[in-house]
Order: C-alpha cells, then sequence, then structure tokens
C-alpha cells in the first residue's frame, strides 16, 4: 500500500475581535483530520470527505476547488515534487462557523502530506501554502485561521510570516457555535464600505494595548484592549443573539467578547478555567433564548497546534465541549 499519514486541526477563533485578519487563536474542540497518501501519479485528487457537520455534503471532491487540494496543489508545484497525494478528508468543524472549517481541511492535509516527503519542511514553511488553500474558499490569502492552526496557540499572521506570541496559561476561552451558518463572503461584504478614521485610530489603540496586555500577562491592559469597534459593529446585526451572548460573557467578568471569525460563533476570554466554565451555560442560552441551538466549548486560549495522530482516532469524540 502506498505510504500514507494522518493529521488533525483544531478549530481557531480568527480575528479575536481586535486583529482583523491579523490575530487568531486555536481551541480544543472540533476538529477536521486528514488522511493523506503518497501517489505515484503526479496529481492531488480527493478520494472522499466524511462528516455529519453542517456543508459537509457541498464540499467540491474536485482538488482545485478545495482548500486542502489547492494547499496540496500549492505544495507540490513549489516544491516541483514527481509524486502526488490522495487525500480523504473528515470534517468535524462545520462550515460558515467562524471557526476556520475551510482552514482546518487544507491545514491538516498539509501536516500529513508534510510528514509523507523525503525531506519535511520545518512548520513555519507550511504557511505560504496554507494561505494558498484558504484563498481557494475565501478569496483572498489571510492567514489568522491557518497560522495559529499550523503554530498553535496564539499567532500574528501577515502576508509573509506568522509569529506566535506568548500567551498566560490561565487565559481560557468559552466559544458558542449557533445553529446556523454565515457565509464568510456574506460576513466581508457588510465591510466594503470604508470606515472613518477616528474609528480606525481608536481600533488601532485597542490593538496596541491588546498586544501589549497579552505580552505583559495584564489583565487590564487585555480589558482595554480587547474591544472591537471595527468589524463588530457591522456584523453584530447577522448574528441573532449575538448580543445577549456577549452580555452574557461580561455578566461573568468576560476581559472581552466578540464574534469568532466572521461569526456567527461567539468567542469571550477569561481569566480562568473556573470562570470560563462559569459563564459558558449562560452565553450558550443567548442563543437558545433566541430560538437558535448551540453548542459552547471551553478551551485554553493557547490551544493546540496540527498535528499528526494514529488512523484510528479519526472517529474518537472531540474534546473541549461545555454544553
Amino acid at each position: 500500500m502506498s505510504p500514507s499519514a494522518t493529521a488533525f486541526a483544531p478549530a481557531s477563533v480568527g480575528n479575536i475581535g481586535v486583529g482583523f485578519d491579523l490575530l487568531g487563536h486555536v481551541i480544543e474542540g472540533p476538529r477536521d483530520i486528514a488522511t493523506v497518501r503518497r501517489i505515484d501519479a503526479p496529481t492531488v485528487r480527493i478520494a472522499a470527505i466524511h462528516g455529519t457537520v453542517t456543508g459537509a455534503d457541498r464540499l467540491p471532491l474536485e482538488a482545485s476547488a478545495n482548500t486542502a487540494g489547492g494547499a496540496l496543489i500549492a505544495l507540490r508545484e513549489a516544491l516541483a515534487l514527481d509524486h502526488g497525494f490522495e487525500i480523504e478528508l473528515h470534517k468535524g468543524i462545520p462550515l460558515g462557523s467562524g471557526l476556520g472549517g475551510s482552514a482546518a481541511s487544507c491545514v491538516a492535509a498539509l501536516v500529513a502530506a508534510n510528514a509523507l516527503l523525503d525531506t519535511p519542511l520545518a512548520r513555519e514553511a507550511l504557511y505560504p501554502f496554507a494561505l494558498d488553500g484558504e484563498a481557494v474558499a475565501s478569496g483572498s490569502r489571510h492567514g489568522d485561521n491557518v497560522a495559529p492552526m499550523l503554530l498553535g496557540g496564539v499567532v500574528m499572521a501577515t502576508a509573509d510570516r506568522a509569529i506566535r506570541l506568548d500567551t498566560p496559561d490561565w487565559l481560557h476561552a468559552v466559544v458558542v457555535h449557533p445553529d446556523q451558518i454565515l457565509e464568510t463572503r456574506r460576513s466581508r461584504a457588510v465591510l466594503a464600505e470604508p470606515f472613518e478614521l477616528h474609528t480606525v485610530v481608536a481600533h488601532s489603540t485597542h490593538l496596541g494595548l491588546f498586544l501589549t496586555g497579552l505580552q505583559r500577562g495584564d489583565i487590564a491592559l487585555l480589558r482595554a484592549g480587547l474591544r472591537d469597534v471595527l468589524v463588530e459593529p457591522r456584523r453584530a446585526a447577522l448574528i441573532p443573539g449575538f448580543r445577549a451572548v456577549q452580555a452574557a460573557a461580561f455578566d461573568h467578568d468576560a476581559i472581552g467578547a466578540s464574534i469568532s471569525g466572521g461569526g456567527p460563533s461567539v468567542f469571550a476570554w477569561f481569566a480562568s478555567e473556573a470562570a470560563a466554565r462559569a459563564a459558558a451555560g449562560d452565553m450558550r442560552a443567548g442563543f437558545i433564548d433566541a430560538g437558535i441551538d448551540a453548542r459552547a466549548y471551553v478551551s485554553p486560549v493557547a490551544g493546540p497546534r496540527a498535528a499528526l495522530v494514529d488512523a484510528a482516532s479519526v472517529h474518537a469524540p472531540s474534546t473541549g465541549a461545555a454544553a
């Protein structure tokens, strides 16, 4: 049989509110898994896509139209490989969830394929190919989801580099995913109009405070910084129940709370695991009261990076579920 490798990639919180297309972190909870086989044919093909999560049945089997396929096509071309890859995906992250579902497929596939190379690349070297894969779904090469999936924890993602940031281990997140879909392209469409200069300056101020607070482990600075005055005001109306979920987080003394990625999932940061677990149920209730079922996950902010796994773990349950 052809050599194969299996890898998982975790769900992520893109933007972290204050870092649009720049910051992200991963969580323990939903994940995508990719099994990649090395084949003699100089091509990339997708053998199958499994999963019962929302949107899994709509994913294309054509490699160039799939984020995992696009990433491995870019890898093959850049390295001038004389062999190809066959991919089997197991979707655990719903599409249009704001949890990095499109990114996770390509990152899991890249980590698995990298293990099959004669000379595997450093993890950071996979970043450009992950950007290529993400662009297949989103139409742009933004790394706020793929970068933390590759490196773990909180990551700053620019056009050409991914930098893991120091993160206190006491920081915990609650991420609540409602049973609805918000396509990334739709959530980006509301950002088309220009922003006023004073809003951009305020947002930049919050970003500076947030990054300094993260580096110092300073809760007061994190509270002052983790406020999205740029994107959240335009996207909030796209997410029924958002304000109630956010209010529930602040009722439990959240450091900050906003939209995860393009939505509709909502995240909040807390100063301890106990505080996060105490808030999770009430945050979930914010969506339920709006008539939308939801699931809450509690995780360290410095979550795990994508990694190789035993093929038997493909069907293992996700961890980190709070409700």
